[in-house]
């Protein structure tokens, strides 16, 4: 039995799994659930919230015991992926050892206008903020995505069993 299980807060994981969904045609498709927890490999999306799956995510995976999982999420900072492999590593952290890792994905996603109203915001005030520029500029180019590259990535790293 196969479970894809999901949190997004702006569409962007969802996205992600829709695309798993197409390619796995799982038994459970949606929001994290108990039924979804009794599949034996569980595909478990997340958005980031400060460098770590958010909050939903990780209460979900911290229950998971004896199952196969693989992890796909998203995250507003596409330019570093050193920051894809931290939160991937922090995410993992929670996840009890009786558990088996079978995968891992992670790609830039479009955040909320709001953020870029911020970085705006902090440029009008103090132009000469560290990295604002830099900040304004990841936010333009996350707004593509998930693209189909990153779609594709997705299927690639699927185990080779499924």
């Amino acid at each position: 039995m196969i479970s894809i299980t999901f949190s997004s807060s702006t569409g962007n994981t969802k996205k992600l799994a829709d695309k798993l969904k197409e390619v796995l045609k799982p038994d459970y498709f949606g929001i994290h659930s108990e039924v979804s927890k009794q599949a034996d490999t569980i595909y478990v999306g997340f958005y980031t919230d400060n460098g770590i799956a958010d909050s939903t995510a990780l209460d979900f995976l911290k229950g998971l015991h004896n199952k196969k999982i693989f992890l796909f999420g998203t995250a507003g900072f596409g330019m570093d992926k050193q920051y894809f492999k931290d939160i991937l590593t922090n995410t993992k952290q929670v996840i009890p050892e009786d558990n088996i890792i079978i995968g891992e994905f992670m790609c830039q996603g479009k955040m909320h206008r709001s953020v870029r109203t911020r970085y705006e915001s902090i440029k009008m005030s103090n132009p000469d903020a560290p990295n604002i520029d830099l900040l304004l500029l990841n936010f333009d180019m996350a707004l593509s995505h998930p693209d189909e590259q990153d779609l594709i990535d997705l299927v690639n790293a699927l185990p080779s069993n499924t």
